[in-house]
């Protein structure tokens, strides 16, 4: 019988009132290498290591990065935030990264 693994998932929420610019831009500059969706309130980027979804108000950006396995999430929360961080450079955001129990 093959075990069945559920996949590794993190979510962060981000205040900042630039959410919806902050999607739109990771998704425009992954959107040239791998597959993307968004609009201005939702985004999906299909990652070599696994997915990102984006969601935007006014107040907010949550991030939820989604892995096979824990030890590739890590690396994805790091990419993640380091391109956000860049887009974002003109404020001080604050990631508090927490891992879903399996």
């Amino acid at each position: 019988m093959s075990e069945t693994t559920s996949p590794a998932i993190s979510i962060a929420r981000i205040a900042t009132a630039h959410g919806s610019r902050y999607l739109t831009q990771l998704c425009k500059h992954w959107g040239h290498k791998f597959p993307v969706s968004y609009d201005a309130h939702r985004g999906a980027i299909e990652l070599p290591a696994g997915g990102c979804t984006l969601e935007a108000d006014a107040a907010t950006l949550a991030v939820r990065v989604e892995a096979a396995a824990t030890e590739g999430l890590a690396r994805l929360e790091q990419v993640v935030e380091e391109h956000i961080r860049r887009f974002a450079f003109r404020e001080e955001l604050s990631f508090a990264w927490t891992r879903e129990a399996r």
